[in-house]
């Protein structure tokens, strides 16, 4: 059944008709369409625009609808139009006329509208949920690895020695404001938009805030031009989307480089690699690199959706159902993404002894070198071109600063003396860093904390 055709004369072209049906897609609704209409028509009885009778024959159809295709008694098939004219064709054929009641004060506009919101408000729980499972399971590591020394890295050039602890540190900051940005939009889109009617609201006498309560909602939107042509949260959402893909990407592509044989940082577990068809000594990152490439699929979406709204005038226009397909692609995309990342990173195995003899042997102290000489009275700067003088002698020998003697540090500045080498050893170098957010133990044992009860809090 059609929800419209009275002021038609013949058939919609069927090629028309296939690209005008969203039932393919729109599907996965039915629980939010269900949900929406149960409080419309509840709140139609309150309003005595039906009667009690009526409301409780419409309830009982609906929620017959509902068990039935949670059992799989009933399948949705491609002969309605989209999800709404599916629910109401099927109620109206198991209770009859008064089915015919239930769109009373309502437009498709705002009806899709609510259905969109609610599976939004559903999926951002979800996607939360994932994000703190990745939390955790980072913070776990975070813990175990407060002393396993690695290089830190500019320009993917060796810098400054850190921790593993500190590294995996910066990834709980990115997630954590991922949450962050899902739970302000969470916020942000938590009005109701039933009862804005097509684009001008309704002359029923519909109480639209007790709607919205019914559905869990901080109010009623406002303008009933914008409740049903707004797509700002859905835009908000997949660029939140792309930010999460974006951080697990980077992070991929660390794992990637740290997988190689030139680096050997970390072991993948097998149950999160594949191999070679041709090469069997291959142990290829695939799960990283599928995750890594995902995320132009996550940006394409959010591409998609500001092209599809950049020239649209009010209010509702059909560009608007292509908010669907591609908003539940880019959830998908995300909701597989996280779990198997998760699973990959917990499984890892990180090799400290190859990350503390990266960390010797590309000069990573080289900075903290130079502060021994400015705390010797030195300028920096004078400090800094002794130094580079000792790094392109460790070049020349093929080894570490750690490695030089006594007298090839005095030959270039007679200000060394034995505790250089306390001065530049790795521990030190990492240890004496401890203002808040830096690597050293004591810093970092106060950031785990402050980690530990963010989790707690939620």
């Amino acid at each position: 059944m059609k929800l419209w055709g009275g002021r038609f004369t013949k058939e919609i072209n069927q090629l028309a008709y296939q690209l005008n049906a969203s039932i393919g897609f729109d599907k996965r609704l039915y629980k939010q369409d269900i949900e929406g209409s149960l409080a419309h028509v509840t709140m139609l009885a309150k309003q005595e625009i039906l009667s009690i009778e009526e409301r409780d024959q419409i309830i009982d159809g609906l929620k017959g609808i509902l068990f039935d295709l949670e059992n799989q008694a009933l399948v949705i098939d491609d002969s309605s139009e989209d999800i709404h004219s599916f629910v109401e064709t099927n109620l109206i054929a198991r209770i009859g006329e008064v089915g015919k009641k239930l769109h009373t004060g309502r437009s498709r506009n705002d009806q899709v509208a609510l259905d969109m919101k609610l599976y939004i408000r559903s999926e951002i729980t979800e996607l939360d949920e994932l994000l703190k499972e990745l939390l955790k399971t980072l913070l776990g590591l975070m813990k175990e690895h407060i002393e396993t020394y690695m290089p830190g890295f500019t320009h993917l050039q060796k810098a400054q020695p850190i921790t593993l602890s500190h590294h995996l540190g910066a990834y709980f900051e990115m997630f954590r404001r991922d949450r962050d940005r899902l739970f302000d939009i969470y916020n942000r889109m938590n009005y109701c938009p039933l009862g804005a009617g097509a684009l001008a609201g309704t002359t029923y006498p519909l109480d639209r805030e007790f709607t919205a309560e019914i559905l869990g909602f901080d109010g009623a939107t406002l303008n009933s031009l914008d409740s049903v042509s707004d797509r700002d949260y859905l835009i908000e959402l997949l660029s939140a989307l792309s930010t999460i893909m974006m951080h697990l990407s980077r992070f991929s592509e660390e794992i990637i480089i740290w997988n190689t044989n030139e680096y050997r940082f970390v072991e993948i577990d097998d149950a999160y690699s594949t191999g070679s068809s041709i090469m069997p000594q291959k142990k290829n990152p695939d799960m990283a690199e599928l995750v890594r490439g995902k995320t132009g699929r996550v940006y394409g979406a959010l591409m998609s959706i500001l092209t599809a709204m950049k020239g649209l005038p009010l209010a509702y226009n059909k560009d608007m159902q292509e908010d669907k397909e591609l908003t539940f692609d880019a959830i998908d995309t995300v909701k597989s993404c996280l779990p198997v990342f998760t699973d990959m990173l917990r499984t890892m195995r990180f090799r400290k002894d190859i990350m503390e003899n990266s960390a010797k042997n590309g000069f990573t102290n080289a900075t903290d070198a130079a502060d021994y000489l400015v705390s010797h009275g030195i300028p920096f700067r004078d400090a800094h071109g002794i130094v580079g003088q000792l790094v392109l002698l460790c070049i020349q020998k093929n080894i570490s600063l750690e490695e030089l003697t006594l007298e090839e540090f005095q030959s270039v500045s007679p200000v060394f003396k034995t505790d250089i080498y306390d001065a530049i050893s790795l521990k030190t170098c990492v240890e004496k860093r401890l203002t808040i957010g830096a690597p050293g133990k004591a810093a970092m044992e106060k950031v785990i904390q402050i980690y530990q009860s963010y989790l707690e809090e939620d």
